[in-house]
């Protein structure tokens, strides 16, 4: 199955709240999720109580999409999680996290997962000082990532120089006059405002 191209507001609507997949309309009063929370679609939702596999499946597709990745991605994540130490479902939120993407949206550098996404794809970021084209990549503690310097003059970033970033996590260090910033490392839960119980994720695998 390939990336959803439809309108992504459609998806915050399914689930029933702010995913921030518009970048700065999500946080203004034009996000339609703000005026109309029901499902999309020409049929009532159903009154019928869901069933232990529709919570499961429901809070599954919300994480994938939260972080917009394909369900194959998603999966290959979630068997990586389950093999390392530690909480799975904690463990699965710190890779998804750490993806260069997520990284690059998190440090201020794109509005949206998806402008992110397109910005590594583009060949605007740099990991450690080489380009770095995939937005999947798994950025680990110590990695610097910083914008090309070939990339420096464009509009949109000489708009972010100076500019002190929306909220950098505390896993994460940004430098506003050099576009850049360092992974210091690995998120904790508190950290994480992925709207969703991770635990439903692990049980939806392991059933």
């Amino acid at each position: 199955m390939g990336r959803y191209h439809g309108a992504v507001c459609r998806l915050c609507r399914r689930e029933g709240m702010k995913l921030y997949l518009k970048g700065e309309k999500c946080y203004t009063d034009k996000c339609p999720v703000a005026k109309d929370t029901t499902p999309p679609g020409m049929h009532p939702p159903s009154r019928r109580k869901p069933s232990d596999f529709a919570v499961r499946l429901r809070e599954k597709q919300r994480l994938r999409r939260f972080y917009g990745t394909y369900e194959g991605q998603f999966k290959r994540y979630f068997q990586v999680a389950s093999r390392a130490k530690g909480v799975t479902g904690t463990r699965l939120l710190q890779l998804l996290e750490c993806r260069l993407d997520n990284v690059v949206y998190r440090l201020g550098l794109g509005s949206s997962r998806k402008e992110a996404r397109q910005i590594v794809a583009h060949g605007h970021i740099t990991v450690d000082g080489r380009r770095l084209t995939v937005p999947s990549a798994i950025v680990r503690p110590g990695a610097t990532i910083a914008v090309a310097e070939g990339s420096r003059n464009l509009p949109h970033f000489k708009a972010l120089a100076g500019n002190p970033g929306r909220g950098v996590p505390a896993w994460l260090e940004y430098r506003p006059d050099a576009l850049s910033g360092r992974v210091l490392t690995l998120p904790a839960r508190e950290d994480i405002d992925a709207p969703v119980h991770e635990q439903l994720v692990v049980e939806y695998y392991s059933r």
